[in-house]
């Protein structure tokens, strides 16, 4: 299905900074809970089920991608705003989509 660079437009990708990383026994499947850094945007909350792949201690100054113009949705005992965006492995397992090199914070993805 094709969609038109107007559709594209209406999703808004930022770039964010993980500042903080918890453990998220709560969710059905294992997850950390995230709180983002997107500069103006503010500071959102997202769970990730990427626990697998990443230590929480090495998350911490992250640069990750993100929608951030979805509704929030409750996980659990958890608000999660933001959707972090990852590649979805053959096992499973999600590797975050990440800058290449250093950018600010909050910055669109076009």
């Amino acid at each position: 299905m094709f969609i038109s660079y107007s559709d594209f437009e209406k999703i808004e990708i930022h770039v964010g900074k993980v500042i903080k990383v918890e453990e998220f026994p709560q969710a059905k499947k294992p997850a950390y809970k995230l709180w983002i850094d997107f500069g103006d945007l503010g500071i959102k909350k997202s769970s990730a089920q990427i626990t697998k792949l990443y230590d929480q201690e090495k998350l911490i100054n992250t640069l990750i991608l993100a929608v951030t113009n979805f509704p929030p949705r409750q996980i659990a005992n958890f608000v999660s705003e933001v959707l972090v965006l990852g590649v979805v492995l053959d096992d499973g397992e999600v590797v975050l989509i990440q800058p290449d090199r250093d950018v600010a914070v909050g910055k669109r993805v076009f």
